[in-house]
Parts: C-alpha cells; sequence; structure tokens
C-alpha cells in the first residue's frame, strides 16, 4: 500500500545556533573509545532503551527497518555468550586469521579473552533481517524481500552507539567471527542474522585505551 504523505515538521535553525548544537556534539563525540574494561556498576536501563529508540530512526530501504536489538541483562546467558565467543575468538587467533591481520591486532592489546562480555551489565546484540517472513493464504511461508540491508543496520548501530556515548556510557564494537552461536543461545528466527555484539556500561576506574590518532578533516574529505 502507497504511503500517505504528510507535511514536513521541520525548523530552520538560525546559523549561529547550527554551529553551536554541530560543535557541542563533535566535542562530544571527540572523547568516544572502544572501550574492553568494565565496571560491574548498574546502569539504567531506561538509558539503554532510549538509545535503541534512537537507533530506530535510522533510515533503511524502503523503511523496512530490517534490525532487531536484543538486550542481555542475564548472567547466565552473557556467560554462555562469552564462551561461545572465546571459543570462535581462539580459532580465529591461533588458526583463522591471516599474519598481517595479527599483526594490526597486536598493536592494539586485543587477544581471544573477552572478560567484559560477562562484566559490562548490558550486551546489546545487534541483529540484521535478512529477509522477512509471512504465511499465505495456503499456509505456506513467503518471504519478503529486504533491501539494502546491511546499509541499513549499519546505520542504526551508529546511531547507537553515538546515542550511548551521549548518554556518558562506554561501548565497544564486537564482531566475533562467525557469530550464529548468538542466534542459537538468544534463540532467534532463522531470517535473523548476528551484525555486531555491544557491551555497554561504565569503564573499569583502571580502563585504558591506545593512543591513537584520527585521520584529519582534509585527509578524509574532498571538496568538488
Amino acid at each position: 500500500m502507497p504511503y500517505k504523505f504528510v507535511p514536513l515538521e521541520f525548523t530552520r535553525l538560525d546559523p549561529d545556533v547550527q554551529e553551536q548544537r554541530l560543535k557541542e556534539f563533535s566535542r562530544g563525540m571527540e572523547s568516544r573509545r572502544t572501550v574492553r574494561a568494565y565496571s560491574p556498576d548498574r546502569v539504567s536501563r531506561s538509558l539503554v532503551e532510549e538509545a535503541i529508540r534512537v537507533a530506530g530512526r535510522a533510515p533503511s530501504g524502503a523503511n523496512l527497518q530490517p534490525w532487531h536489538f536484543v538486550v542481555v541483562e542475564d548472567p547466565v546467558v552473557k556467560q554462555q555468550i562469552r564462551e561461545a565467543a572465546e571459543a570462535e575468538e581462539k580459532e580465529n587467533y591461533q588458526r583463522r586469521f591471516p599474519p598481517e591481520w595479527l599483526e594490526r591486532l597486536a598493536s592494539l592489546g586485543t587477544d581471544d579473552v573477552k572478560p567484559y562480555l560477562e562484566i559490562a551489565p548490558f550486551l546489546i546484540v545487534v541483529f540484521k533481517i535478512d529477509y522477512g517472513l509471512t504465511t499465505a493464504a495456503d499456509g505456506t511461508e513467503q518471504k519478503i524481500k529486504h533491501y539494502y540491508v546491511n546499509e541499513s543496520v549499519g546505520l542504526a548501530s551508529g546511531f547507537l552507539l553515538a546515542a550511548l556515548h551521549m548518554a556518558g556510557l562506554a561501548t565497544l564494537t564486537h564482531t566475533p567471527s562467525p557469530m550464529g552461536f548468538l542466534t542459537k543461545i538468544l534463540e532467534m528466527p532463522k531470517n535473523y542474522r548476528p551484525f555486531l555484539l555491544i557491551p555497554a556500561g561504565f569503564p573499569a576506574d583502571d580502563a585504558t585505551v591506545p593512543d591513537i590518532i584520527k585521520k584529519p578533516l582534509e585527509e578524509i574529505m574532498t571538496r568538488v
């Protein structure tokens, strides 16, 4: 069915307000880092839920919104996820990863041990919905094509990371590969595939991060 079109709600800001709002957001995002050491201190569930609400406002192909977010708090389930993730990561570090990738990872101090998957108060598992499922009149299962799934879920994940950071929470983009164990542990439908695993919480008091430098604007932008 075609959408009903309604007037756009848009407020045109004064130039100085535009600059101020954008600079405030930019300053806030400057401190966003990938964190691998977490405090077990509790975090308000409402913060996580509101951040996911923000993620759900991301654009998507044909507005099909092919994403689903699973928020894991149960310590038993977090332990299962950690054990399965570490098993895959052990294979990666010992057998699957090429030497040049291992060399890159060594500079960041990563390995196959992932205690933060149990310590962080929340694990947010982002699933992409590869295709929709519906039941036809004759009772058969039918697939509904989704468009630009990876692009759409990537945009929603970016919204989510920004929202969590602006809420004062630390995050990590964890992508153990393969990630099929998440579908099994969380008992998700067959058309849901894991896209990203995000621990969220407060950083540990002794948390450290690599002293990295982001590329300057002149290197990531071209004027035409």
